[in-house]
């Protein structure tokens, strides 16, 4: 009996094998002509990419295939950092609407049904998601930046066969199937909550009525831990309280963004976005056990037939020290779900209800039946 979703990942380093592999098993899965097909290749297959395309459209007949070349890419319980690699997913979801986007000014198209998610993949270089998230305020968004480039023309973007070295390409997805987002920013923070009493655009000067900097300075001289203080060191965040009419902040509500300097002078603290005044904030800090504790927490409880992983460049060995750590919890957290997915140059998903994008996160869209 076919199955509504699956995944498959090879390896093999000759991209016509690898293809015919992924392909292979996809429709000895779900059958023919699913409605929505995703495929991520590495740098070694990515000038490929067209092929592979038209291999997966010829044997599997999508409705719609979305895809991208990046760093390293997600597959089952696995990920493939760096190396040849082909991952295909393709499930029966109902309605799905090919989105391509030359630029962020794009409108969206109208599709026939009212869609409940957007999955979208988009070139860091040349495509503005920000202001397309200003415009569609109330459709979440799932998705990443292609990775497999370092510089403008490099990344490669597929739909329906078409190849794009910018813009966007995505999949409206309609209401025939449940897409929920989880986004584990793998941050936990340190010290206490306070109000930014005086900013300007990213630079926060106080908060609380007293120099930010100076804030910083008496938490890490009076009451961080010796390992708090350490991470503080090798890199330092700021969280955004993103509902402020929650009487208690923890992990999960705040948007999180880098601190990127600081003038003790001026007792002024840049951060990576805009930060008005009156926003609580609280310092906060990332290592692998977080990471690993806010991903398990954010999933603890969810369940799903499959799953797409965005997770950031930034993770995988780098930060956890051992390979699959992402794929490996969310197929551990969800019991084995058909996933794919890519490692990301910036992940897309909603936190409070609005679309950001995101560092050094981990953006997962599940998939379930309406009734399931």
């Amino acid at each position: 009996m076919a199955r509504r979703f699956a995944a498959a990942l090879s390896e093999h380093p000759v991209t016509a094998h690898a293809v015919g592999e992924v392909a292979g098993h996809l429709l000895d899965a779900v059958g023919a002509a699913p409605d929505l097909v995703t495929v991520f290749v590495t740098p070694p297959h990515a000038g490929a990419l067209e092929d592979v395309a038209s291999a997966l459209d010829t044997i599997l007949q999508p409705r719609t295939l979305l895809g991208c070349a990046a760093v390293s890419v997600v597959g089952e319980a696995r990920e493939v950092e760096e190396t040849p690699a082909v991952v295909a997913w393709a499930g029966r979801t109902g309605a799905v609407t090919p989105v391509r986007l030359d630029t962020a000014s794009d409108d969206l198209p109208v599709p026939g049904v009212e869609p409940g998610a957007l999955l979208l993949v988009a070139d860091p270089f040349s495509f503005d998601v920000e202001e397309l998230f200003g415009r569609i305020r109330g459709l979440p968004v799932i998705g990443g930046f292609a990775s497999a480039a370092r510089g403008p023309g490099g990344n490669r973007l597929v739909l329906n066969g078409q190849v794009f070295t910018d813009g966007a390409v995505g999949a409206l997805l309609g209401p025939s199937i449940e897409v929920r987002s989880v986004v584990s920013q793998g941050c936990r923070p340190i010290g206490q909550p306070y109000v930014v009493t005086r900013s300007e655009r990213n630079v926060v000067y106080e908060l609380g009525g007293q120099p930010a900097y100076q804030r910083l300075v008496d938490l890490a001289n009076n009451s961080l831990a010796e390992e708090d203080l350490r991470l503080v060191n090798r890199g330092l965040h700021m969280g955004l309280v993103i509902d402020e009419h929650k009487p208690d902040f923890g992990r999960g509500d705040f948007l999180v963004r880098n601190v990127i300097g600081a003038d003790p002078d001026h007792g002024a603290i840049a951060v990576s976005d805009v930060v008005d005044v009156g926003t609580t904030v609280q310092y906060h800090v990332r290592d692998a056990v977080t990471a690993d504790e806010d991903l398990r927490e954010m999933l603890a409880g969810k369940d799903a037939e499959a799953a797409l992983v965005f997770t950031c460049n930034g993770r995988g060995i780098g930060l956890f020290g051992r390979p699959h750590h992402d794929a490996a919890v969310v197929a551990e957290a969800l019991d084995d779900p058909a996933t794919a997915g890519f490692f990301a140059a910036g992940e897309f998903g909603p936190v409070g209800g609005r679309n950001f994008v995101h560092g050094f996160t981990a953006s997962v869209a599940l998939f379930r039946s309406p009734t399931g």
